[in-house]
């Protein structure tokens, strides 16, 4: 799709400007004065805050440790606070806070390395270096990110800050040709693609960010076209893991890292190339792309969270209320004016790229407050076999596809449930990121294993990962009065599992409740695993999760509560300090689960 409109690129590729030049200073004055002051206020804190330092110990300790937080809030806070004195400076416009601003990008320039200690690896998966290597610079997200960062700084205030010193854009300039530019050229990282090999968000992200960097330096025609040429088939190569209808199969949370970095580069080559890409907006795999926020969100801050994402999801920005309208959907725009509403903070002041929170400034006031969002929809991704049926009541959904998926939990099968806008069935989610999540001993850490999911095990058996472990003979059904699927989720399991079949059938019938029905075949005998963040009251034949609803249960044994302390930071995002796996064994082959 992408690289087709190559040989339709202009001569000359114009700048791109992510927003109103400082000198611009009726632009940055019609910013909402609420919103302008709790800018200039963190603007004015971070003058009174020392920058953090980052030592080559700090670097290391993430090889030496697994621990990776430490590092990356060192170096997302000199980020960040960077961000907070060149909004301050822009809204302001009287020099104030640019010393501080120098400061800043003289401390970024000079780290020994912009990829996080977690990505230093030059082959896709390989082992990570202890420190980074001046002379042979990685292109991860953060180093792509933060290119973008210091390119955004020089568009929006290359005059003021020449005032200060022609040294400080040169010296931006010269750390993103090394850093970036250079090896982006001439080095095949896993990430730009290559043949059929897959590719996830970095694809898009770190595109975005190149792109970004490329059109707001003044860089000159022949690296803006050879960036170009690449960029579009890495795009190409990223689109191509992503059925027509357009779900992320890495979660609602990585959309605002893959979809919607997918929108800001169509959105600079746009500017950079008017009319070229222009045409691809209308495209309908694209549409489906932007419109999968909505159809993943549950109720209030809830969204459907399968793979690595929480089940608490930030408020929608204006990125996706633009990605609605460049691609005609009144819906997405809809859902994400309603959805940027509930957001205390519009200034976006924990993001650490420069040029989404420009955007919310300037761009944000025009987008009109909802109060209310649209209702959800039925939907069926058959992409990744993703069911999600919903009523007054009830927003459903369940997972079918494989464990073979990028940042894949082992989840074939597993239901969640939401009723009256409140949780009923649980996907836990993730834990704060480790060195442990990211290699062989991922499905060592219990938010990954099916057993913690709302599914089966037999004996001590649990779901394996690959993409061989799927569902199969998925139907589905949608009617007025019922929403249905059936699946068998026994080939999720290994041998060793010894079950021949294990059906599945959930239904919503509307107005009334949700029925699990499981109706297995195999030699070990199964015990299901539901999770639920309310303490529940057992009781023959059902569960009661007070206040909320109901279980009444055929087929099971005597049913045991094992309560789970959730402490980390990531995780009480969405959950309370304990969370609940009840443990139903199947007396027979068949248990019928009536949710009211």
């Amino acid at each position: 799709m992408f690289s087709e409109v190559v040989a339709k690129l202009p001569d000359i590729l114009f700048d791109f400007s992510p927003g109103a030049l400082q000198r611009d200073r009726p632009a940055w004055a019609a910013v909402p004065a609420p919103i302008s002051d709790a800018v200039l206020l963190d603007a004015k804190k971070t003058l009174q805050q020392t920058w953090p330092l980052i030592r080559a110990s700090d670097y290391r300790e993430y090889v030496e440790t697994g621990n990776r937080s430490r590092f990356e809030d060192l170096y997302f806070t000199r980020r960040r606070m960077l961000n907070n004195l060149v909004l301050g400076e822009l809204l302001e416009g009287k020099g104030r806070f640019l010393a501080g601003i120098v400061d800043g990008i003289f401390l970024i320039a000079e780290e020994g390395g912009w990829q996080l200690p977690a990505h230093n690896s030059y082959e896709r998966g390989g082992s990570r270096s202890l420190l980074p290597d001046v002379s042979k610079p990685v292109i991860d997200l953060f180093a792509a990110e933060t290119s973008a960062q210091l390119a955004t700084v020089v568009a929006l205030m290359r005059d003021e800050l020449d005032a200060v010193s022609p040294q400080i854009v040169s010296r931006i300039e010269r750390e993103v040709e090394i850093r970036i530019f250079e090896p982006y050229l001439g080095r095949h990282f896993w990430w730009m693609g290559r043949d059929d090999e897959r590719m996830n968000n970095w694809t898009a992200w770190i595109t975005q960010n190149i792109l970004l960097s490329v059109f707001c330096l003044r860089t000159d025609q022949i690296l803006r076209r050879r960036v170009v040429e690449k960029a579009l088939g890495s795009l190409d190569a990223f689109l191509k893991d992503y059925a027509e209808d357009g779900a992320c199969e890495e979660g609602v949370v990585y959309y605002r890292h893959a979809a919607l970095c997918l929108q800001g580069a169509m959105t600079i080559l746009d500017s950079a190339a008017p009319g070229v890409v222009r045409p691809l907006w209308g495209k309908q795999k694209i549409r489906n792309m932007a419109e999968y926020i909505l159809n993943m969100h549950a109720a209030g801050s809830y969204y459907f969270n399968f793979a690595d994402s929480s089940a608490v999801v930030e408020p929608c920005s204006v990125r996706e209320y633009l990605f609605g309208k460049a691609v005609g959907s009144e819906t997405l725009m809809s859902f994400a004016a309603a959805d940027r509403a509930r957001a205390e903070n519009q200034h976006l002041p924990q993001e650490w790229n420069l040029w989404y929170r420009v955007q919310e400034l300037l761009l944000g006031p025009a987008v009109p407050r909802k109060d209310q969002r649209q209702p959800g929809r039925d939907i069926l991704y058959p992409g990744i076999g993703l069911f999600i049926a919903r009523d007054e009541r009830y927003a459903l959904a369940v997972k079918g596809g494989h464990n073979g998926e990028s940042h894949n939990h082992n989840d074939v099968g597993s239901v969640t449930l939401y009723k009256d806008g409140r949780p009923f069935l649980i996907d836990v989610g993730v834990e704060t990121y480790t060195a442990k999540t990211f290699s062989p001993k991922r499905y060592d850490i219990w938010t990954m294993q099916s057993a913690f999911h709302n599914l089966p095990t037999f004996g001590e058996v649990m779901q394996s990962d690959g993409q061989e472990f799927a569902a199969r003979d998925l139907v589905t059904e949608f009617s007025s009065v019922e929403a249905r699927i059936s699946l068998d989720i026994a080939g999720a399991y290994p041998g060793e599992a010894r079950v021949r079949s294990y059906q599945r059938t959930v239904s919503l019938l509307r107005g009334r409740h949700v029925e699990i029905l499981d109706v297995f075949d195999g030699d070990v005998p199964a015990v299901l695993s539901l999770m639920t963040s309310i303490e529940p009251q057992i009781s023959p034949g059902l569960i009661d999760l007070p206040s909320l609803g109901r279980i009444e249960v055929e087929g099971a044994g005597a049913i045991d509560v094992e309560p789970i302390e959730i402490s980390d930071a990531r995780l009480r995002i969405s959950w309370p300090p304990m969370i609940y796996r009840l443990l139903v064994p199947l007396a027979d082959k068949r248990l019928t689960l009536r949710i009211v």
